[in-house]
């Protein structure tokens, strides 16, 4: 037999292992999109670089294709997890964030287009942030090195910029998204 105080600590041993897997899967389910998305950023800093004029319609087409990559991923995970549901939270919360980013970019703000390079990298940088408060420290350290880069880019960069934010924010998310595979 076991008293309420050994009983007690083996509840919250348990409470501790579900932490960390919970942790552990939420770890390698966003790394897979961290991952996707970098390198999708970083294809769209060099394409952009390499035909300016086209800037537009690389972006739109690089932030659609990732939109459509992650649903579907989504939909995947939710299978494979017996949940057959379509990841509408998960897509209506991304669809909300744009909302708000284009915003305050068309109506609020006359940017550059350097500013705006960099307002929306910092914009996605502050959800990292957020979800590193809920979810793991990881996404914290990935958002302040991203910042942190990114600012330096801006900064510094001169006429090397987008060349710069490929390596900053594409590849930091990439480098960000394979550190988290490994906690």
């Amino acid at each position: 037999m076991i008293d309420s105080k050994q009983a007690s600590a083996a509840l919250d041993d348990i409470n501790d292992v579900v932490q960390r897997v919970r942790q552990s899967r939420i770890y390698q389910i966003a790394s897979l999109i961290i991952i996707v998305w970098g390198m999708l950023l970083l294809a769209a800093y060099i394409a952009v670089y390499t035909w300016p004029r086209q800037s537009y319609m690389i972006w739109t087409m690089m932030n659609l294709l990732g939109v459509v990559i992650t649903t579907v991923m989504g939909i995947s995970i939710n299978r494979r997890s017996g949940t057959p549901r379509f990841p509408i939270r998960g897509l209506t919360t991304f669809l909300l964030i744009v909302a708000f980013g284009v915003y305050c970019t068309v109506w609020l703000g006359y940017f550059t287009w350097r500013q705006m390079t960099v307002f929306w990298a910092l914009y996605g940088m502050v959800f990292y942030a957020i979800a590193g408060l809920w979810f793991g420290y990881a996404f914290m350290v990935i958002a302040l090195c991203t910042t942190a880069l990114t600012l330096i880019s801006y900064y510094y960069a001169g006429s090397a910029f987008l060349l710069w934010m490929a390596v900053a924010h594409g590849g930091g998310l990439i480098a960000g998204g394979l550190w988290m595979r490994r906690i």
